[in-house]
């Protein structure tokens, strides 16, 4: 055997026979949705009806916020210059990271050490969530997941937690979560609510998932929203105009109910 041989568990393809984590491709075809083959590919296993709807749910909360994020106008502007799709997808993927995105993992991290803190020690969440936000005051330290810019009760927050609790997949990830928000509110003197990045990352770390997956759900969330700004872009504007990144008005359809 070649030392060049290497394997993979993830896809097996033969001829006519295309097969993910040994299940047919064909066979999942039209039975599972996107998301739960997204959580298939990552965990090695099918989802729940119920995880897999919140992972639905987590992918459609990320897939746009507006045209100023570093990602949506690292798009345009690629856009504006004549490059292709590809490309200016790229430069939007590109801009996520540790500031744009990244809070995900950073929150997840923080929610482990905290659920660590409180097992370890035997403490209430509370008091776990208090340690967590000493250490990182001592450090001088932002705690990610918190605090918004814009929203000041994210409205994705609060959907994606009913929907954890309505699939009973509420635990003691959301309750730390909601202890280091009262006790930042109580520590500080003002409210830093859970944003969504801080509700995905609570999400997540009740299914169990690897931080080091958390900017890939939001890299998947986006691309969709990247499109439709490169769309816009190309159709709407002439090639290299001046993009201003906050004079910016929404004219589209009105306000409409689902």
């Amino acid at each position: 055997m070649s030392e060049l041989h290497w394997k993979t568990a993830v896809t097996k393809i033969q001829p006519n026979q295309i097969t993910i984590r040994g299940y047919k491709l064909d066979e999942l075809m039209g039975r599972i949705s996107f998301a739960q083959m997204v959580y298939l590919l990552f965990k090695g296993e099918l989802p729940t009806e119920a995880t897999g709807k919140l992972i639905e749910a987590i992918l459609v909360s990320s897939v746009d916020h507006g045209t100023t994020p570093p990602s949506a106008l690292s798009a345009v502007t690629v856009a504006s210059t004549g490059a292709p799709l590809n490309a200016s997808v790229a430069a939007g993927i590109l801009a996520i990271s540790s500031y744009h995105g990244g809070a995900i993992e950073e929150c997840m991290r923080i929610l482990l050490k905290a659920r660590e803190v409180m097992y370890e020690q035997n403490v209430p969440a509370a008091e776990a969530a208090l340690s967590i936000i000493t250490g990182y005051r001592e450090r001088g330290q932002r705690i990610s997941g918190f605090g918004h810019r814009l929203h000041t009760n994210d409205p994705r927050t609060q959907k994606l937690f009913a929907l954890a609790r309505s699939s009973e997949l509420s635990g003691v990830f959301i309750e730390l979560a909601r202890a280091i928000e009262t006790q930042m509110e109580e520590t500080l003197g003002k409210k830093l609510p859970i944003n969504v990045d801080g509700a995905i990352a609570a999400l997540l770390c009740e299914m169990e998932f690897d931080p080091v997956f958390a900017n890939a759900f939001f890299m998947i969330a986006r691309v969709p929203g990247l499109v439709s700004h490169i769309y816009e872009e190309i159709t709407r504007y002439k090639p290299m105009r001046k993009i201003h990144p906050t004079d910016v008005e929404y004219d589209g359809p009105e306000d409409r109910t689902f």
